[in-house]
């Protein structure tokens, strides 16, 4: 519903065309290899590939579609990730049409757009985790066990155990599940 109404509202504007809308991020990245948009306006949270993925794919493939996050998540590691990823906007869903637009604008056009709050909030707490400490918190946060990490992370039980205390001491949390919680709070996984 959400997808539909962005496409009708965006294509509204004049100067602004909407060549198509996916329901995941496979299709995102799809749709953005054939028909190479200019911009990507894209959540963070989605089936499969998580914009951030998108974003970071994008950047990867060194293809010249800018992104533009739009989501409901308003903390700043999630913005710190999203920049890190490429994404040359992070707006909040409760922002009004008008602004959107002005933002997808700005971005076509070289410049970036910052929620101006969440651009304050990023000069505070640093992302205490790694990549690697991310991604095994993550799937220890979904319930996966040690012997499923590190089968799938292609590692040892022992290095996954390893990156889990790491991740557990830095965040000062109880266990692995409360840390994978508090990571999520704070938007670094």
């Amino acid at each position: 519903m959400v997808l539909g109404a962005l496409g009708t509202l965006l294509g509204l504007e004049p100067d602004i065309d909407v060549i198509g809308t996916a329901p995941d991020g496979t299709e995102a990245l799809r749709l953005v290899r054939t028909l190479r948009p200019d911009v990507l306006l894209t959540d963070i949270e989605m089936p499969g590939p998580t914009g951030l993925d998108v974003a970071s794919q994008i950047k990867r493939d060194r293809l010249p579609t800018r992104v533009v996050i739009l989501t409901t998540f308003a903390r700043s590691g999630y913005l710190r990730r999203a920049l890190a990823a490429g994404a040359a906007g992070y707006l909040l869903k409760d922002a009004p049409s008008s602004t959107l637009a002005a933002a997808i604008r700005s971005v076509h056009a070289g410049g970036r757009v910052i929620d101006p709050e969440l651009a304050a909030d990023a000069w505070g707490e640093p992302d205490p985790l790694t990549d690697r400490e991310r991604q095994v918190l993550r799937l220890a946060g979904d319930g996966l066990a040690n012997a499923d990490i590190a089968r799938g992370l292609h590692l040892s039980e022992g290095t996954v155990r390893n990156y889990l205390s790491e991740a557990t001491h830095k965040l000062g949390a109880a266990n692995r599940i409360a840390a994978a919680r508090l990571a999520r709070e704070h938007g670094w996984l």
